[in-house]
């Protein structure tokens, strides 16, 4: 995964071509429908974040993204993840952690990520307070923020992860008294073969009861390429765009 570096200038040749006006092009029809969908559900203030994901997808394509205005990226596997943010350290880039995590990976994690989106359990929480204090203590990094990931699947069988509706308010308490955590909101996957407004509506209530309790636990992090629309027009705050930006997953090796 990493690559060679022989100069500024030789590496901005590499990075312009095809593939950038490809990138550049998809971005702008992702904005597009971002906006379009923000007008129609007649929503004020600022629009949701555009976090791109960018998984199994080569480092040399965020640079490209970071080219063209993309300051957010999302990676659900630790060990690319990590080899990503450190080969990209001068971009200044906000890296999001989208994926299922092990509590066993906290202390890499808070290494790089400004947020963990995927927080669905008391003893992922207790492992990112853990390994925060120490970052802390080494670095002065801010507060890890932390969504929790709610299950909206009714069929357990169909099960995308995530914490029971039930769950939440637990799990806000633990995240909301943890040292370097910032308890940033919800996060939800709409389940499969079932209407995504229909789950995202349903998403937003838990917020909505959320924000009661803890009125700056304000983001919902919901919406993929293919629903979008129905994520902005039940409130989403952010927004995790994969393949209609960076297209088909590359082939692994």
């Amino acid at each position: 995964m990493t690559e060679p570096v022989t100069g500024p200038g030789h590496r901005q040749d590499a990075l312009e071509g095809p593939r950038l006006t490809q990138l550049e092009a998809n971005l702008a029809a992702v904005r597009r429908r971002i906006d379009a969908a923000v007008a129609a559900a007649g929503r004020q203030g600022p629009p949701p974040r555009l976090i791109v994901v960018t998984k199994f997808h080569p480092a040399k394509d965020i640079r490209r993204l970071a080219s063209l205005g993309v300051a957010d990226v999302g990676e659900n596997r630790d060990q690319e993840a990590a080899e990503k943010a450190a080969q990209l350290e001068d971009l200044g880039l906000s890296w999001h952690f989208i994926g299922q995590l092990q509590s066993k990976k906290a202390k890499s994690v808070v290494k790089y990520a400004q947020s963990v989106h995927s927080v669905d359990r008391a003893a992922l929480a207790v492992a990112l307070a853990k390994a925060m204090e120490a970052e802390t203590e080494r670095t002065g990094r801010p507060p890890l923020d932390c969504f929790i990931q709610v299950s909206l699947d009714e069929d357990a069988g169909a099960h995308r992860g995530g914490a029971a509706p039930g769950e939440v308010p637990a799990l806000a308490e633990e995240l909301a008294a943890a040292p370097g955590l910032r308890l940033a909101g919800v996060m939800a996957v709409a389940p499969l073969g079932a209407d995504p407004a229909a789950a995202f509506e349903k998403l937003a209530a838990i917020s909505g009861r959320l924000t009661e309790q803890f009125p700056h636990a304000t983001g919902i992090s919901a919406g993929m390429s293919q629903d979008l629309e129905e994520a902005v027009r039940f409130g989403a705050t952010h927004l995790r765009i994969g393949s209609d930006i960076l297209g088909p997953r590359p082939a692994l090796r």
